[in-house]
């Protein structure tokens, strides 16, 4: 059996830190420590979660990088270097949920835990399904026909989900047994929508304008309507997040590789909240104000962390990614282009119902 050597004065290795500590399958994490190499010439370590080898692919005294297979999941992560094993950290790895979708913003969440999301399509396509529902148990259910490039999901206060069409213009209102009415037209190329503490709508016009859209007190015609907020217009959708102090948070990728999120006060006055990203996307907050990013940073595609004093680190390594929600178990649910994961981050998502 090899030993355990631990400590910056064994001779052993020994793992520090995984940066970040999650991923999805094919993203890459940093091993961080000491004596990660065997300095007596022998191959490469070997880097093992749980029982699994890890695929190298880079190889430092201080420093390793792995990529997560598709067969691997959570476990331990462990490092050989010659003779000597290092100590274990914890690795959480997501797993699939739902495939055969094309979400291209974040799923929405229902207060009973059951994920919403899209089968999108290209712009006009129409889809057999365009909206399912996916259960605890993770049946996958079809919830709304005919809704064309289904774009924007969220719930709203009244406990209606809703749904932005961006071939359309249109945000639909729909009701638990997925039936359709049409709540605000003339969205532009609507695609991410929020709602305020007020039960405000905001719609987000990727050709550059956020609309406001007022509560239902009435007929369609008499809802007040208004231009928000103007950005700069995105190529592909605007995503929308509300904290608790009422600023709208906002992202959409540019053919910019230094994107920004863009913080709109009260009074639609948008400000520069962080930039560095790269195609920035979905976004959700946690309870303490952090802001999560389906993002690249510095060259790393995953879920990325940005605190309320804008320091922004990887919370989860992982390609095409384009939205996130987090449940009330501490589980987050990840959308790639074509599929659902799920992950345990151990994160309290802000309450959006």
């Amino acid at each position: 059996m090899k030993p355990l050597l631990h400590g910056a004065n064994a001779a052993g290795p020994h793992l520090d830190a995984l940066r970040p500590p999650a991923a999805m399958p094919g993203g890459e994490v940093e091993l961080l420590g000491s004596n990660l190499q065997d300095r007596t010439g022998s191959p490469l370590p070997v880097v093992r979660v749980g029982d699994l080898r890890a695929h190298l692919a880079l190889s430092r005294p201080d420093r390793a990088v792995i990529r997560v297979l598709d067969t691997t999941i959570s476990g331990e992560v462990q490092l050989d270097a010659g003779s000597a094993t290092s100590n274990s950290l914890g690795l959480r790895v997501a797993v699939p949920m739902a495939e055969g979708l094309h979400p291209v913003a974040n799923p929405a969440v229902d207060s009973d835990g059951t994920v919403y999301t899209t089968i999108s399509g290209t712009r006009g396509q129409s889809v057999p399904v365009s909206i399912f529902s996916i259960a605890r148990d993770f049946q996958m259910r079809p919830f709304v026909r005919e809704l064309t490039n289904a774009t924007g999901l969220a719930f709203g206060p009244d406990g209606f989900l809703y749904a932005s069409s961006r071939a359309e213009g249109t945000v639909y209102r729909i009701s638990s047994a997925g039936e359709m009415s049409t709540y605000a037209e003339g969205m532009g190329i609507a695609t991410g929508i929020a709602f305020d503490g007020e039960g405000n709508l905001y719609v987000g016009d990727r050709s550059g304008t956020i609309f406001r859209v007022g509560p239902d007190r009435g007929p369609l015609a008499e809802r007040q309507i208004f231009v928000y907020a103007t950005l700069e217009p995105s190529i592909a959708a605007y995503h929308l997040a509300f904290n608790d102090e009422g600023t709208l948070f906002v992202t959409g990728p540019t053919t910019s590789s230094n994107q920004a999120v863009y913080a709109i006060d009260r009074d639609g006055h948008a400000s520069v909240f962080y930039r560095g990203l790269g195609r920035a996307q979905g976004i959700a907050l946690d309870v303490s104000g952090n802001l999560y990013v389906a993002a690249s940073l510095r060259g790393q595609r995953g879920i990325v962390r940005i605190t309320p004093q804008r320091e922004a680190s990887l919370t989860l390594s992982g390609n095409n990614l384009v939205g996130l929600a987090f449940l009330e178990d501490g589980m987050a649910v990840l959308a790639t282009r074509d599929a659902l994961f799920h992950v345990a981050l151990d994160i309290e998502g802000r309450p959006l119902l």
